[in-house]
């Protein structure tokens, strides 16, 4: 921006300016006008010496010039010209200025604040009960600025609720409408740039950082407001300390090169530096004299652009620097500007009436500038090529010249200004004009800004990166921030080629989560998450469980839906209990089928005749029951289960009960007794017993189901990965309910049967039924120890093979024989072999019975073919 500039040293040399001669700067910083801004600018810097000797209360000398404060004093006139040879904002109206030196100290900023709330035409400050007709020097004030300085003036103005518009502080307790109601400026709260510090530490996940702050009212605030942004964001502070203001009377950085030596040993690259450029460079002045390890600085904006560090000797030694700049409007006709001020200073004539028209204020309180006008063409060259990089000056100088701007926006509001013409001027208090600063939206340039609820402007900001160029860096844009950050990552120059990485600990992999160490939560260990649980985001502490209805692998971080499980039809242990069924149930149909075709004969007589057909029927239900069993259950098949099974089976066994009596009455009972019942083992009565004991069991059943009915269970626990659905029984106790009735039929039979000799010529029917029943005791007592040791999923397959093999016992020791001899052995299917009707057979029976139980024994269980004559001996 000021290449041009350097062009006035021409111009200065050819106005013959000796080497010994001086500017009359001072005098250009003051302009009249019916409507005066004021305006408070570093245009010098004090001694530190006069200012730590001091103990009268005299005035402070400002020896050394301040090239920034010039600059932005240069751009508050060219506002101020600019507004006033324009006919936009104010036309008819005249604006003047009154500038001040505040050499960045504030004991020299209340002086001329003090002067800008004198009296209008006195230097006086009048004690009044009420100010509101009260009409000070100047209507508003530009400046200063520093936020330490702002602070103070800020409480005085306020007072007198006179607007104060500042270009460069930007604490955020400035923003306090409580205390600094008159307060504006045209730059956003320091808080705007600090979160976009804490964006840009998240976008390179620098988590294991640093945070340096100088020792001031700046420093301390913004300190704290990034440790609080960081801890909410999880980016932990490993050091903290803040950086000693340089005096003369103390050690340049007191306890803070122990800090900077545990940050240089640590794992710690990224350091976040909030200060002023004057203890930055005493703490880059440190670290390049000790060779410390070169960092990723993340500047404030307060020295990103500062000429006191660019140009510090071996400043590259310090490692990367990276910081946010208000982004601000290119004024191209500034350098021109002040390079035609800088001409009239060096113009004897032009001095020379300044001097004509001395205003009283100096009187009073002396040159505003007085190292302005001592420059000589030595320093003035020095100066200006110390400040090459002032072309990154351009956002503060825009600043400055919005902060003017939007207070002739405010008082064109105030004095009803149209195209032509305003109001007649007259007098105007500040506080009348506060109230049109509220919220004011006003354009500078091609900008238009708006104040907010707090004062201030929000504006973009850019990613600037020190590029290290001989013979001082220049600041390379890399990005954006306005809300949200916006890199551009092939502009970025990093010395390894790589960003470097900040972290306590590495990054936890996929499906791990963070155990921290110690006290910060960046330091971890990464622990796996277990099966049934999940990392829900990266940041976890813990691991999430899933679900009861979802399950995860280990190391997940997601859960997935539990499917279903039950026993399937397709599984191999139902295909093969099917196979089985298809076997009992076809040779159950088909002896009740060859039954029905034999029906007459005496052997299906002997059997019970329709009792024998009913008791196949029954069978061949129970093995149509176990159907119930596979497949996904519902509350119906859970319920029906039980007595569907036990029900058919209790009227088999009650048809063989009926044969174990008649089997019993022939062989103890004398035969008039054995003659009177086997007329009721045969008639009516026969079916009234079957029909009470189906009663029975259908009470039991009906018990079973009103007093512990099963329960349809999704059990959640059992399997890893799917949700278990079956029946659970409600105890033992009431699964042993339905048995009752069954189990006491089969133990009566057993009874009866046990120990009942056959008379010899005739069919062993006992002997079956014997083998029957313990084939139903062996199968239902090997059940309960199987049902209870198998896994839930294949409980059904237990009860569906106990049902089969107990149908597949009794149809294979009673009927299946019976079946073998209507046949193959058609001959033996007569009365005398079944029936005992031959009166010989009856009168060889008493003489023949020790031999034949000896016969017994050699023969098959239920075939006793009859004698044939006599037997050798």
């Amino acid at each position: 921006m000021l290449g041009p500039v350097l062009l006035s040293l021409s111009l200065v040399a050819s106005l013959g300016l000796r080497t010994g001669a001086s500017f009359c700067l001072s005098q250009q910083l003051r302009a009249q006008g019916e409507y005066v801004l004021g305006g408070l600018f570093p245009l010098g810097l004090a001694e530190e010496a006069s200012l730590h000797h001091r103990i009268r209360p005299n005035g402070i000398v400002c020896t050394r010039l301040s090239s920034l404060g010039l600059f932005l004093a240069m751009a508050m006139k060219m506002a101020v010209e600019e507004i006033n040879n324009g006919s936009a904002l104010l036309p008819g109206v005249h604006l003047g200025y009154d500038l001040y030196d505040t050499c960045s100290e504030p004991v020299v900023t209340i002086k001329p604040s003090l002067m800008f709330l004198a009296k209008a035409g006195s230097y006086r400050i009048a004690a009044y009960c009420n100010y509101t007709k009260y009409q000070p020097r100047v209507l508003a004030v530009i400046g200063p600025h520093t936020s330490e300085l702002a602070l103070i003036t800020g409480k005085f103005f306020s007072f007198f609720l006179m607007p104060q518009v500042s270009y460069s502080a930007s604490m955020d307790r400035l923003s306090d409408r409580e205390t600094f109601p008159a307060f504006f400026r045209t730059v956003p709260s320091d808080r705007t740039q600090l979160e976009a510090i804490v964006a840009l530490l998240q976008k390179f996940r620098w988590n294991w950082v640093a945070a340096l702050g100088s020792n001031d009212d700046y420093g301390r605030e913004g300190l704290s407001i990034f440790s609080g942004l960081a801890n909410a964001q999880g980016i932990c502070i490993a050091h903290e300390g803040l950086v000693p203001l340089p005096r003369i009377d103390s050690q340049p950085l007191g306890k803070l090169p122990d800090v900077l030596h545990q940050v240089n040993q640590s794992k710690v690259e990224v350091v976040v530096l909030f200060a002023s450029a004057r203890a930055v460079h005493s703490l880059f002045s440190y670290s390049i004299y000790h060779r410390l390890s070169p960092k990723v600085w993340v500047a404030s904006e307060a020295w990103l652009t500062s000429d006191l560090l660019l140009s510090l000797p071996n400043i590259a030694q310090v490692g990367t620097v990276l910081g946010f700049l208000q982004r601000g409007t290119l004024l191209p006709e500034f350098s021109h500007y002040v390079e035609t001020r800088l001409a009239l200073a060096a113009d004897p004539a032009f001095c020379a009436s300044l001097n004509a028209e001395q205003d009283q204020e100096e009187r009073v309180m002396g040159p505003r500038c007085p190292q302005c006008d001592h420059i000589t063409l030595r320093n003035l060259s020095s100066w200006l090529l110390q400040n090459l990089s002032a072309g990154q000056l351009h956002h503060q100088i825009f600043a400055t010249y919005a902060a003017v701007r939007s207070v002739a926006q405010a008082l064109h509001t105030a004095l009803r200004c149209n195209a032509s013409s305003c109001a007649a001027p007259g007098q105007l208090q500040p506080w009348q004009l506060l109230k049109n600063m509220y919220n004011l939206s006003f354009q500078a340039r091609e900008l238009v800004l708006q104040f907010n609820d707090k004062g201030s402007v929000e504006v973009e900001y850019d990613l600037k990166m020190w590029v290290w160029q001989s013979p001082t860096p220049v600041l390379l844009t890399v990005g954006t921030f306005n809300g949200s950050l916006w890199l551009q990552p092939s502009q970025m120059r990093w010395p390894s080629k790589e960003v470097p990485v900040s972290q306590c600990s590495r990054q936890c992999e996929e499906g791990q989560v963070r155990r921290v160490k110690g006290f910060h939560s960046c330091c971890y260990d990464c622990i796996d998450c277990k099966a049934g649980s999940y990392r829900q985001s990266p940041d976890d502490l813990t691991c999430t469980p899933c679900e009861q209805d979802q399950w995860s692998p280990g190391r997940s971080t997601r859960c997935f839906p539990r499917r279903p499980r039950f026993l399937a039809w397709g599984e191999p242990a139902v295909l093969l209990l099917l196979l089985l069924l298809s076997l009992v149930l076809g040779l159950a149909l088909a002896a009740l089928g060859l039954f029905l075709c034999h029906r007459a004969s005496p052997l299906v007589r002997a059997s019970g005749g329709p009792l024998a057909c009913f008791g196949l029927a029954c069978l061949s239900l129970v093995c149509l029951s176990v159907l119930l069993f596979p497949g996904q259950p519902g509350p119906t098949s859970c319920v029906a289960q039980q007595p569907l099974a036990h029900l058919p089976l209790t009227g088999c066994l009650s048809t063989l009960f009926l044969q174990a009596v008649e089997a019993f009455a022939e062989s103890e009972l004398p035969p008039r007794w054995a003659a009177w019942l086997r007329g009721p083992l045969h008639g009516p009565w026969a079916w009234l017993l079957v029909l009470l004991a189906v009663l029975a069991e259908a009470t039991l059943c009906a018990w079973y189901l009103a007093a512990s009915p099963p329960r349809l269970v999704t059990d959640w626990q059992v399997l890893p990965t799917e949700a278990l659905v079956h029946c659970q029984m409600h105890s033992w106790a009431s699964l042993g309910l339905v048995h009752v009735t069954n189990a006491a039929l089969a133990f009566l039979c057993f009874l009866g049967t046990f120990l009942v000799q056959t008379r010899p010529g005739c069919y062993n029917r006992a002997r079956g039924l014997t083998f029957a029943m313990l084939v139903y005791f062996i199968t239902w007592v090997l059940f309960v120890p199987l049902l209870a040791n198998v896994p839930v999923i294949y409980q059904p397959a237990v009860q569906m093979g106990a049902i089969l093999f107990c149908a597949l016992g009794i149809l294979a020791n009673f009927y299946l024989p019976k079946c073998y001899l209507l046949l193959w052995q058609p001959n033996l299917n007569t009365p005398e072999f079944f029936l005992g009707g031959s009166p010989r057979a009856t009168a060889d029976a008493s003489s023949s019975r020790g031999r034949g139980a000896l016969e017994d024994t050699t023969r098959s269980p239920d075939l006793t073919p009859p004698t044939q004559g006599p037997q050798p001996q």
